[in-house]
């Protein structure tokens, strides 16, 4: 630790590479379970993989005094004689930077995959969805949603990750759900949305059919993709299986029930709408469009257990009925925010 190196236990972080993880071209030797090559960001392991068995307090002694080649404790016989404990503060000075009243102003230093979070639009009044991926798995797992592994030195690149999205289970939905992103870019940019994808112009004809819709604002309904699935979310905490849908686009999450309240507030957080049904999801496939009218103020009444929504396609429309179970103040503000980097920098304001 003098040296600089930094000893952990296995924990939830550097197994997905989303924390206290090797510096760019670093080394880690390992000991989890669950060793694999990509683990802890950008290929650290360099073939270094260690046995539990290795990995002891006198293991590491042992193989720090034999010049960093990994030895088993049991080749040194000088256990005996262990002395006695001094704390050494020198550790800390060369792990902790000590700033305090010392800011120099000097740009941080980014490794090649660490990227900024793209900016994110709050909620419209009525949202336009389109069919992404539909998964009709008993569970999906976060895993299935964002892989570990493979993806691991993109954990600070949020667009890179997200290239991984479903990667396992629907190898398709990163293309489908970054098309229609671009549409909502340039609704947001104030461009013509309908010129840029056709077949909207014949999906809002048949949404102003649809009563209380005559009049719509085209350019003021928010475009985004959803996935159905019918109970996401088991697994690890990881916040990326949400965070990687909504910086491709996603707005709306469709289940039977989520596996976990983690991943349902995770969806939240990242300013996603989790719906849910009751229904089996005959009426839609890959491809169509569901519209939701007036769900920003649903969310500001705080009436989310009957939400009415259609199903747009061939040019008629079919009734779903949505519901979203309970939500605090704050996780109606975030949603409607955009997400929760959008919520907190308002409150700033």
């Amino acid at each position: 630790m003098a040296a600089g190196a930094i000893i952990r236990s296995a924990f939830c972080g550097p197994c997905f590479g989303a924390g206290d993880t090797p510096a760019n071209n670093g080394l880690s030797i390992r000991h989890t379970t669950r060793n694999f090559p990509n683990r802890e960001g950008s290929k650290p392991g360099n073939g270094q993989m260690a046995a539990v068995a290795l990995m002891d307090a006198r293991s590491i002694a042992a193989t720090a005094a034999n010049g960093g080649v990994l030895t088993s404790a049991e080749e040194l016989d000088c256990w005996g004689n262990v002395p006695e404990y001094h704390f050494d503060k020198g550790v800390y000075e060369k792990r902790v930077y000590q700033g305090y009243k010392k800011a120099t102003g000097e740009d941080l230093v980014y490794g090649p995959n660490i990227k900024d979070w793209p900016e994110m639009s709050p909620l419209a009044d009525n949202i336009l969805l389109k069919v992404c991926s539909k998964i009709m798995d008993p569970v999906t797992t976060t895993d299935e949603l964002i892989p570990s592994g493979e993806t691991s030195s993109f954990r600070s690149n949020p667009l890179g990750l997200a290239e991984f999205t479903l990667s396992r289970r629907d190898p398709e939905y990163v293309g489908r759900s970054k098309a229609v992103d671009v549409l909502e870019k340039s609704r947001v940019a104030g461009d013509d949305v309908l010129a840029k994808e056709p077949e909207l112009t014949g999906v809002f004809e048949t949404i102003k059919t649809i009563p209380g819709q005559e009049d719509l604002d085209i350019p003021a309904t928010e475009i985004g993709s959803m996935v159905y699935a019918v109970k996401p979310g088991d697994g690890s905490a990881r916040e990326q299986a949400a965070s990687c849908q909504r910086v491709i686009g996603g707005l709306a999450n469709i289940t039977k029930e989520y596996a976990t309240k983690r991943y349902r507030s995770n969806v939240m957080n990242w300013g996603m709408l989790p719906f849910q049904m009751d229904a089996e999801p005959d009426a839609f496939e890959v491809g169509d469009y569901i519209y939701v009218p007036g769900i920003r103020k649903a969310l500001d009444d705080n009436a989310l257990d009957s939400i009415k929504a259609y199903v747009i396609k061939d040019g008629r429309t079919t009734g779903l009925d949505l519901y979203i179970t309970p939500m605090t103040e704050n996780e109606r503000e975030i949603v409607k925010a955009g997400c929760l980097i959008n919520f907190n920098r308002n409150r700033k304001k």
